[in-house]
């Protein structure tokens, strides 16, 4: 059987880049695919970067119990599929979610074994540099990212683990070695 690993983190600190880095350091790492109710962003992929559907589709697959954990974020429905995670724990992969604080504590209630690792900045101002360099949010997303960052750096100590992205490398190493510590047999 896989693992399931949940990665948290506010906006802007460096969830998706070290997931990413994540599954091409280790081919045993597949990073879970959430669905979202947003528009794409420049350079998206509908399955590669989220699996972009409409409010309707997204409401559909919450009444039919689809999903291992959703939520609203900025005014869009993001969550994951239980079939990403399903199939992934079936093949023996580690399952990596890069989710919010509150989609983390669905997917414990349900996985009470996943490895929870919540990723910090170095400290708030560099994540409000991040935030505002990034140039794909309004200032009125923006400010709601930035109070939501917040409420969720509030709760990083409901993790297993925390680990600051002050440098993208050492980042990376420290949750492969949290993941293949947690890992049965690794």
């Amino acid at each position: 059987m896989g693992k399931l690993v949940v990665i948290s983190g506010p906006s802007g600190v460096g969830k998706s880049t070290l997931c990413r880095r994540l599954a091409e350091l280790d081919p045993n790492i597949h990073i879970s695919v959430s669905a979202t109710t947003r528009a794409s962003r420049r350079n998206e992929q509908d399955g590669r970067d989220y699996h972009f559907i409409t409010r309707e589709e997204f409401e559909r697959k919450i009444n039919n119990g689809e999903f291992v954990e959703y939520a609203e974020y900025a005014g869009n429905l993001y969550g994951t599929l239980r079939s990403e995670v399903e199939e992934g724990i079936a093949r023996s992969k580690t399952v990596v979610m890069d989710i919010d604080v509150q989609g983390g504590e669905q997917v414990v209630r349900q996985y009470p074994d996943a490895l929870t690792i919540f990723v910090e900045p170095p400290d708030f101002d560099e994540l409000l540099r991040r935030l505002n360099s990034r140039g794909t949010d309004s200032p009125e997303v923006r400010q709601r990212r930035i109070e939501i960052a917040r409420r969720e750096m509030e709760r990083r100590w409901e993790y297993q683990h925390r680990v600051v992205n002050d440098d993208l490398g050492k980042a990376v190493r420290q949750i492969h070695d949290l993941i293949t510590g947690a890992r049965p047999g690794g």
